[in-house]
C-alpha cells in the first residue's frame, strides 16, 4: 500500500514539475549521465528531451563565447559541493541561442557529490532588459560629463582629466599647458540681444574652440559662464601659444554680430595661457591659476589677445 502511495506521490510530483517553465533535470556525478530532464527543454531549445544523454551534451550545447568559463565554473563548483548558479547563452537546434540561468544544488555522500539537481530558467526578457539599462547607464554616465546646452565637455569632466593628466605629466616629468578663453563683453551682448540669442553664441563659440586643439588627447570643455578651457597634456608652451592663437582667430571667423562689444563689432575672445612641467611638491589648481591670470592681464590688455606664462 506504501509503495503505490508513493508512486503516487511521483505521478504528482513530477507532473508539477512539468507543468512549470522552469526546466527540472538531474545528472548523476559519478557518470556525467543525465537522468532526468523536462520536456520543456524542447520547448525552449528544440532540442529533443531523448537527446539529452551526458552533460558533454550541456558544454556542446552553451554558446562558444560562454563554453569554456561556464564549464568549468559549474564542474568546480559541483566537485566542492557548491550549491551555485551560472547565466549563459545555450544553443538552440535551429543554430540561435537562448539566455538561461542554470540554478544547482549538488547532493554530497560523505563528503562526495554524488547527484546535481538543478532547475534551467529562460532569461532572455530579462537579459535584454539588463542590456538595454547598461546602455542607458552608459548614456547617463556621458551625459554627467558633457555640457547640456554646448555639447562639450563640461568641469567636471575637466577636473576629472586635469588630475589624470597632472599626475602622468609629474611621473614623466612631461609639459602641461591649459588655455583659458572667455567671451569678452558677453554680459553686455546677453543684455542686448537676449538669452537665447546669448545661449546660441555659447553654442558657436564651443563649436570654434573645439575645431583648434589637433589631438585626441586634448579636451575642450566649457568651465562655466562664457569661459571655456583647453587643456593641452605634453604640449609646450611653443605649441600651446599656437593653438591658443588659433582658437582667438577661430571665434573671430565666426564673425558673431556684437554691437555693444568695445573690442570689435564681432565676437572676440581673450585668452590666458600657462605651461608647467609638475614638480613632486606642486598643485594642480597652480596650472589654472596661472592662466586665470593671464586672462585677466588679457582683459587688462584691450581684450582680443593673448597672454602666457
Amino acid at each position: 500500500m506504501t509503495d503505490v502511495i508513493d508512486n503516487d506521490e511521483q505521478i504528482k510530483y513530477k507532473a508539477l514539475l512539468e507543468s512549470t517553465k522552469a526546466i527540472p533535470w538531474k545528472l548523476d556525478w559519478a557518470t556525467k549521465q543525465f537522468t532526468y530532464i523536462g520536456p520543456q527543454i524542447e520547448e525552449l531549445l528544440g532540442w529533443t528531451q531523448t537527446s539529452w544523454l551526458h552533460a558533454g551534451d550541456w558544454i556542446d550545447r552553451i554558446h562558444a563565447e560562454d563554453r569554456e568559463k561556464t564549464a568549468n565554473f559549474c564542474i568546480s563548483q559541483s566537485e566542492e559541493g557548491a550549491d551555485h548558479e551560472a547565466d549563459y547563452r545555450a544553443l538552440k537546434a535551429d543554430g540561435g541561442y537562448v539566455w538561461v540561468r542554470d540554478v544547482v544544488h549538488v547532493v554530497r555522500k560523505n563528503g562526495v557529490t554524488i547527484e546535481l539537481v538543478g532547475f534551467i530558467f529562460d532569461i532572455s526578457e530579462r537579459k535584454v532588459m539588463e542590456d538595454k539599462l547598461i546602455i542607458l547607464n552608459k548614456k547617463l554616465e556621458q551625459l554627467s560629463f558633457q555640457d547640456g546646452l554646448t555639447s562639450i565637455a563640461n568641469r567636471r569632466s575637466f577636473d576629472q582629466t586635469l588630475t589624470t593628466e597632472w599626475q602622468h605629466a609629474r611621473r614623466n616629468q612631461q609639459p602641461i599647458s591649459l588655455i583659458i578663453a572667455d567671451i569678452d563683453c558677453f554680459k553686455l551682448y546677453n543684455d542686448y540681444y537676449g538669452h537665447l540669442q546669448g545661449d546660441d553664441c555659447l553654442v558657436k563659440v564651443a563649436h570654434a574652440l573645439s575645431q583648434a586643439p589637433m589631438r585626441v588627447t586634448d579636451l575642450v570643455a566649457r568651465y562655466g559662464g562664457e569661459e571655456f578651457v583647453i587643456l593641452l597634456p605634453n604640449t609646450t608652451a611653443t605649441a600651446a601659444l599656437e593653438i591658443a592663437e588659433r582658437c582667438r582667430n577661430i571665434v573671430f571667423a565666426q564673425k558673431i554680430e556684437h554691437a555693444m562689444s568695445s573690442v570689435s563689432d564681432v565676437v572676440t575672445v581673450s585668452v590666458g595661457v600657462s605651461t608647467i612641467i609638475p614638480t613632486m611638491d606642486s598643485e594642480q589648481s597652480l596650472l589654472f591659476a596661472r592662466a586665470d591670470k593671464m586672462l585677466y592681464q588679457a582683459k587688462e590688455n584691450g581684450r582680443n589677445c593673448i597672454e602666457f606664462c
